[in-house]
């Protein structure tokens, strides 16, 4: 990026800094100028490149500007006109006129068909704070609330350069203070567009107008841009391109070891920097900045790129590039797929209908393609004329062959041991042009070390070495700090072991694997509306609920783990769950911890999720309990297809656990007996079956756990007469003959029974009885009893 570029991407992302200003104070002039005199008077901004773009960036002054035809203020003019026309759409609700003390309206009003009018406490994006969930309360923002965001932004800029080592940094001052301001206040439009969104989605528009005006060799901006401007929308300015990385599951737990705990967090964060390394490397080639990024989570990515030769040719070699370091260094067990399809300005405003569906489905079916034809040929031919020198081995770790130490173990695993570390403890990574003892090595001959902020600060000044950083879990500005990650690095265990023995009842380990439902249909046509039609579908409100949702699993998700609310045992609410987070990206996780911890933190992730997304988005999960010694490798298989049995349920929305290999049909599937939805989870198996349970034999002297197992085994077989009869016997058995309490608490236990097994859902009442009595023993597990609960 050269300088004169960065200041086209200060300028874009300062441009609507006026409209903080407007709502502060008693200024009433138009925003352009308020901004622009902010920014000279308060902050201490002179260049006067960017001050244009601020001042100028509409028509009512831009026309009678005296500016030369080539200034940045024609590209900002245009981009925040394609940025507003993704983002304003009518309410249709007839009103007009502005209310500056709106606050953000949440994007999920709109989505899958909701049609919801929700808010966002006004506030800003405090990684420590609460989680602020959309409610129905309109807490409108005041001058004293826009005076404290007017105060920190103040404050930021004053200690930012105004040069490309520090654009990035800018746009995490924007994100930080303006992710719940609203881009426009007028009356008759929807406010579920902040204006961090906005200026960034500006930035990149403005960055891909510039790239491609300069590939075509277009002098006159004032016309091409602003006089005949309407012409410009036409034009295949536009490249929407993606990236996905093949083989991240398979990465991450193909793992024996005794330390596979810290080695799994430390892969998982490894491939996530990677990825993050990956565009900022694209990003840094074509002289973009990160506000062209979408999106980003779970391997994937979207970027906003420039439709130019140029770009193609280099997107295609830098993703061979990637490859031949994946092959150089990982086999075929990582691949990178990238794909592009051009658009034009109208297509972001989804202008014709269903030209921006037929966009993300273009570059989708491309993905696809290039995943089933990976390599070149000269690719296949090296891959085949490999040959493994004499002294590699089988790491016992990763099962790579390559070199190992005395112990078996290679190098990268020694140091991904070394890394988990880091991964926990430090704030933050520093991406350098060398290796270093201990660094990951990451493509492009570059390598990734932890920091914390004093060495940081060191590196920064004194190592010629330094490249960028990330920054985990808190948002900074300095020199090439890329963006913060937000990375969920909870944990109350370093293994397996320990978390097993933690808590109540059986010593078992749980593992938790969950996913969004229908998510990548969501994105394609999550926000048509039979009420709206598409009119929502675009770019903007895209951006702005893949940002929710990376923000939830990556961000929130440690708030859910640490102030667990759900209890199976009647233990307190707000207590920090026995857990550890392997991976939690843009749309799934992947948690472990003690086997109830994990069981009422799911319950507790999935009510969650429901309110913060209003009911429109759902989960699907699996959740596995095993022996602290069962391979880790096994168990992501395990749960990933009990995770895929609850999506193959009719509506998903689902949680598949305790299987027992019996299957019945619901509307033709086979289904196995241990997917619930989670309503029939909580409610039914939980709130009756569970609770039934407990309430008659927690205080029952005479029946333990026993009979409980012994009338376990009766249900599973409950289709042979004989099994039936014995049943019955069983139950007439337990009687006690004097009146009282117990008997009184037989009475309504054997009611309930007898009416589950002879109801007509007595299939589905049963299923549901062998759950909630095989979590009963599992709970209830005595430390001396034998194996019988596991089976």
């Amino acid at each position: 990026m050269t300088e004169y570029e960065a200041k086209l991407a200060i300028g874009s992302l300062l441009h609507d800094i006026g409209k903080v200003i407007f709502r502060w104070g008693d200024d009433h002039r138009n925003h352009s100028v308020s901004g622009y005199d902010y920014l000279k008077t308060e902050v201490g901004l002179t260049d006067r490149s960017i001050l244009n773009c601020v001042k100028y960036h509409h028509s009512a002054l831009l026309k009678s500007a005296s500016v030369p035809s080539d200034d940045l203020c024609y590209i900002v003019y245009m981009a925040d006109n394609i940025s507003a026309m993704s983002d304003r759409r009518k309410k249709g609700d007839g009103a007009y006129g502005f209310e500056t003390s709106t606050p953000m309206e949440s994007i999920f009003n709109i989505l899958n068909g909701n049609d919801d009018m929700y808010y966002h406490a006004p506030g800003d994006m405090d990684p420590e704070g609460e989680i602020n969930y959309p409610q129905m309360d309109k807490l409108e923002f005041d001058k004293f609330k826009y005076s404290k965001i007017k105060q920190r932004i103040t404050e930021n800029l004053k200690g930012l350069c105004w040069d490309r080592e520090h654009v990035n940094s800018l746009l995490e001052v924007m994100e930080a203070n303006l992710t719940f301001v609203p881009s426009s206040t007028a009356a008759g439009e929807r406010a579920d567009i902040s204006l961090f969104d906005h200026v960034k989605l500006t930035a990149a528009i403005a960055s891909c107008i510039y790239k491609y005006i300069q590939e075509n060799k277009i002098d006159d901006l004032k016309r091409y841009l602003f006089i005949d401007g309407k012409k410009f929308y036409e034009k295949e300015v536009f490249l929407l391109f993606s990236m996905d990385i093949s083989g991240i599951q398979k990465f991450i737990y193909t793992v024996t070891t005794k330390n596979a705990l810290r080695t799994l967090r430390a892969r998982s964060f490894y491939l996530e920097v990677m990825m993050e390394h990956i565009i900022d490397g694209l990003l840094e080639k074509l002289g973009l900045s990160r506000t062209n990024l979408l999106y980003c989570g779970g391997g994937h990515c979207y970027m906003l790129l420039p439709n130019t030769e140029s770009v193609k040719i280099q997107i295609d070699s830098y993703l061979e590039d990637i490859n031949q370091w994946f092959i150089l260094n990982f086999g075929t067990a990582l691949y990178i797929a990238g794909a592009y399809a051009p658009c034009n300005s109208r297509t972001l405003r989804n202008d014709p209908e269903g030209s921006y569906s037929n966009l993300f489905r273009q570059v989708s079916s491309q993905i696809s393609k290039i995943k089933l034809n990976r390599y070149s040929a000269k690719q296949i031919r090296f891959l085949n004329q490999r040959v493994h020198k004499d002294y590699t081995r089988e790491c016992c770790v990763c099962k790579r062959i390559g070199e190992t130490d005395s112990e078996g173990v290679c190098h990268l695993c020694r140091k991904f041991e070394k890394f988990s570390q880091s991964v926990l403890y430090h704030d933050a990574f520093s991406v350098l042009r060398k290796d270093e003892p201990d660094a990951l090595p990451l493509p492009g001959g570059s390598s990734l070390t932890g920091d914390d902020l004093e060495s940081l600060r060191t590196r920064m000044i004194q190592d010629d070495d330094y490249v960028r950083t990330y920054t985990k879990n808190k948002m900074f500005t300095g020199k090439y700090i890329s963006t913060k990650l937000w990375v969920g690095d909870y944990t109350t265990g370093q293994t397996f072991e320990e978390f097993a023995a933690q808590g109540t009842g059986i010593e078992r380990i749980g593992v938790l694997r969950a996913d969004v439902d229908n998510l990548g249909q969501t994105f394609v046509s999550g926000f048509d509306s039979p009420v709206y039609g598409d009119q929502y579908n675009t770019l903007s409100r895209t951006a702005v609920l893949s940002r929710k949702l990376s923000t939830f699993f990556k961000l929130h998700i440690r708030e859910i783990l640490k102030h667990g609310q759900f209890s199976l045992t009647g233990e307190p609410s707000d207590r920090q769950r026995k857990a550890t987070i392997i991976y939690s990206g843009g749309d799934d996780v992947f948690i472990v911890g003690h086997w109830l911890d994990i069981i009422e933190f799911a319950i507790d992730l999935k009510n969650s999720f429901k309110q913060f997304t209003q009911g429109t988005l759902t989960l699907s999960a699996g959740i596995g309990i095993y022996d602290s010694s069962y391979p880790i490798r096994v168990i992501a298989e395990e749960t990933g297809a009990m995770e895929s049995a609850s999506k193959s349920k009719v509506g998903k929305d689902s949680v598949t656990l305790l299987e027992d290999g019996a299957y019945h049909l619901e509307d033709g599937l086979r289904i196995s007996d241990g997917t619930y939805t989670w309503s029939e989870f909580e409610e039914q198996v939980l709130g009756e079956k569970y609770t039934a349970l407990c309430q008659f034999l927690d205080g029952s002297e005479d029946h333990g756990m026993a009979f409980m197992y012994h009338l376990l085994e009766l249900l599973r077989q409950k289709d042979d007469k004989i099994n039936f009869a014995r049943l019955v016997y069983i139950m007439s058995r337990m009687e006690p003959k004097e009146e009282g309490a117990d008997k009184e608490r037989y009475e309504k236990f054997s009611r309930k029974i007898y009416q589950w097994i002879r109801s007509d859902d007595s299939d589905k009442d049963c299923r549901q009885l062998k759950t909630a009595m095989t979590l009963y023993a599992y709970v209830h597990r005595k430390k001396e009893e034998g194996d019988y609960a596991d089976q």
